[in-house]
């Protein structure tokens, strides 16, 4: 019953949390579930009250169940997508904002996949290299007027030349990371003349859509591809678990300049969270900060370009207008 309704309702409009009690082997016991619903709060408390009562008896029956899921917006535990629904469409997609506040797509049959690069040096490494640099050199300018004036410079170029090391490094990972993933669409894209795939680079690898026909995410077809192009495995759990198809379309709010968290971070959604003054302003500063910078950037198409399905096109459309996916933006 539950797998069934996740197929259904990739983003429900409605939760509710059921709490049942029961003396289970002599002691007390307490269950808890979601429930979910497209209907109404009533229908989303029903279905958490089957849902503890079916979990209950299973436990009284002697399965090794959880008494209580884990709250979760786009967890792998049987329960669909939980984020603020922003817009639906007839396509079955729905464009929600995550728990960090950026916009997301999710199609349950339009195929997205996600490449990361594995990073030797991070974006955080960098920063705090910049940091020690700049602490020895504040540092040197203190001990200068008692201490050789040649050691806090000769420090400081030491420290400028390693910094300059690490960011030579990193970008030459990634330079190398990015060819290696090309490549590996391309290879799939040869081995498969019939699909059409368009490749974006995003900020921290790439993301290729198939535009040639639309994609059950349990068909063994998605789960090749998937593994050919290297598709981050997180990624591929998620698309399974929760029967949907997953792209970013706004950008990472501390990119973008905003540091501040939205609030509340909560999966837990309702209309009273949604309309709160404070997460409302948020929201449109973030969304005035993200346009000016694209999630990703398209590179090319591969394989047969003739081939277009009409539902993942318009998908492709929505994809790309909201990412700025053809725009010189930079990318966040």
């Amino acid at each position: 019953m539950e797998s069934e309704t996740a197929s259904r309702m990739i983003v429900p409009a409605y939760w509710a949390e059921a709490r049942l009690q029961s003396r289970l082997g002599g002691r007390r016991a307490t269950v808890r579930r979601f429930g979910w619903s497209d209907e109404s709060q009533a229908a989303a408390q029903a279905h958490a009250q089957a849902r503890a009562q079916e979990a209950l008896d299973r436990i009284a029956a002697g399965e090794a169940l959880p008494r209580r899921e884990r709250r979760s917006n786009y967890g792998v535990h049987g329960v669909p997508i939980r984020e603020q629904i922003v817009a639906r469409y007839p396509d079955g997609a729905a464009v929600t904002r995550n728990s960090y506040g950026a916009r997301c797509l999710n199609s349950p049959n339009v195929l997205f996949t996600d490449v990361d690069f594995a990073r030797r040096g991070s974006g955080a490494q960098i920063a705090i290299a910049l940091l020690g640099a700049s602490v020895g050199l504040a540092i040197g300018i203190w001990i200068q007027d008692w201490i050789w004036p040649i050691v806090p410079a000769f420090a400081g170029l030491i420290l400028s030349i390693w910094l300059a090391e690490l960011v030579r490094r990193y970008r030459t990972h990634e330079d190398r990371a990015l060819a290696r993933s090309l490549r590996r669409a391309e290879a799939f894209s040869v081995a498969h003349p019939d699909w059409h795939l368009r490749v974006y680079r995003s900020p921290g690898g790439l993301r290729v859509m198939a535009l040639h026909r639309t994609f059950d995410p349990l068909d063994p077809e998605v789960a090749a591809c998937f593994d050919a192009l290297g598709t981050d495995p997180l990624y591929a759990v998620l698309c399974k678990a929760q029967h949907c198809f997953r792209a970013r379309l706004t950008a990472k709010p501390w990119r973008a300049g905003i540091r501040r968290r939205i609030r509340p971070p909560s999966a837990a959604w309702s209309p009273e969270q949604a309309a709160l003054p404070g997460r409302l302003a948020w929201i449109e500063r973030y969304e005035r900060a993200a346009s000016r910078f694209a999630a990703c950037r398209f590179l090319y198409a591969l394989g047969n370009t003739a081939s277009v399905d009409p539902v993942a096109d318009r998908i492709r459309a929505l994809h790309d207008d909201e990412t700025g996916a053809l725009t010189a933006r930079p990318l966040a």
